[in-house]
């Protein structure tokens, strides 16, 4: 009898590859009827793969990776199967109450939730400990700035905590931003900027707000520091997330906002940092309360794919809990709450204490299916605020007369 094949379209990364590696592995060997293979992309092209070449609706794909900026786009365009009736049939143990509910709600479009949760990690800050408790370094910023040293809490307090750790020659920087123009982080660190000042990114109806003062004051701050050598490290404008996640396993920077998922590969076995890093609230401008941003990833099923009994089968099987904590070994962050609140996974990765509260309180991307587009714009924003000379106002404007004559609602 052949077996039935389900393909998976993931996104490339090691952590992610080597988790659904494993989960695969266990899967097949107690399921001999089917057989899974995985192809990884990056995320550019697995967008393309997964809607602009339609291969969750031609069959090319039985399962996808899609990233939670993705879902409106996804569920608008009938790509995705909806779950609804495969939950009702074979429901998931602890399905919803056994997820956050920041992890829930931005999957249900109405009654119907179109993919589940797979890997999650919202944004924080990731800042060297023993630096920070160093007695040496804390007389040292005393002297020189007139307060302690601590995580910082605003962007003032960001600024001289990088300054004051950034010694190029020994190869230590005081921060490091992902600054590669890859649509996402880029987008992600504006998002951040603007809410930490009390603005945002559209307004009630949906249209988007680019010429506001915290957008400038954004901005501003965002190209001075990333293009500042005093503070900021070299490489800056080449890391994407990932690439800056590594940057910072070397040792080589203080601390930086990124996902909570590069704090948790610094306690892996053989790490140089394992038990030296922590986290904390991103900062804000004064007197605002601290913000985070969610957008984790999750696992769909192909509107067009042939074996879609077979697919949900697999995913019914990794959203257990046991394959759910299964994933964090790997450096990817498990969804459930068991898996958050687990001793032994917070004795090994003792970060994951703090998840369930960055979780909660963190903030979602306006769910619409022009996202992306919006994206591509602040994606043009911030690369023209670090290539050019022009004012942040100026970039801001053109910004807002692209979207408004575009009609680019993120509703």
């Amino acid at each position: 009898m052949p077996k039935s094949r389900i393909r998976i379209a993931v996104r490339k990364f090691d952590d992610f590859e080597n988790a659904l590696a494993e989960e695969i592995s266990i899967y097949t060997r107690l399921n001999p009827p089917y057989e899974v293979e995985a192809v990884p992309f990056d995320v550019e092209s697995l967008h393309a793969e997964l809607f602009s070449k339609s291969g969750l609706k031609d069959g090319s794909w039985d399962l996808g990776f899609i990233v939670t900026d993705w879902l409106a786009e996804a569920a608008a365009s009938h790509a995705l199967e909806d779950l609804t009736p495969y939950l009702q049939r074979q429901p998931i143990p602890d399905w919803p109450d056994g997820w956050a509910s920041s992890l829930v709600a931005p999957l249900y479009f109405g009654s119907s939730v179109y993919s589940l949760p797979w890997h999650d990690g919202p944004e924080c800050l990731i800042y060297r400990r023993d630096l920070f408790e160093s007695k040496s370094e804390k007389d040292s910023f005393l002297r020189q700035y007139g307060y302690p040293l601590a995580f910082p809490k605003t962007w003032d307090e960001f600024r001289d905590v990088a300054r004051f750790f950034t010694r190029a020659e020994a190869g230590l920087y005081g921060t490091l931003f992902a600054g590669f123009p890859d649509g996402h982080n880029t987008l992600y660190d504006f998002a951040l900027q603007v809410w930490s000042r009390g603005g945002e990114l559209a307004d009630a109806q949906g249209r988007i707000t680019l010429d506001t003062p915290p957008a400038r004051a954004s901005l501003d701050y965002y190209r001075n520091l990333i293009c500042d050598a005093s503070a900021c490290h070299p490489e800056a404008r080449k890391c994407d997330s990932t690439r800056a996640g590594e940057v910072f396993l070397s040792g080589a920077v203080a601390m930086m906002v990124n996902w909570f998922g590069f704090s948790a590969r610094c306690e892996r076995t053989g790490s140089s940092l394992k038990g030296r890093v922590a986290i904390a609230p991103i900062p804000v401008d004064q007197s605002r309360n601290p913000v985070s941003l969610s957008v984790f990833w999750t696992l769909g099923i192909g509107i067009g794919s042939r074996a879609k009994q077979a697919a949900y089968d697999f995913l019914w099987f990794i959203a257990g809990p046991e394959r759910d904590k299964g994933i964090v070994k790997h450096g990817a962050v498990g969804a459930r709450l068991s898996t958050w609140r687990d001793r032994e996974v917070q004795a090994e990765v003792p970060v994951y204490e703090r998840l369930e509260e960055l979780s909660l309180g963190a903030r979602q991307l306006p769910r619409s299916r022009n996202l992306p587009a919006f994206a591509e714009i602040i994606n043009e924003v911030m690369t023209q605020a670090i290539e050019s000379k022009d004012p942040s106002s100026s970039i801001l404007i053109r910004a807002q007369e692209k979207a408004s004559k575009g009609g680019l609602i993120l509703q």
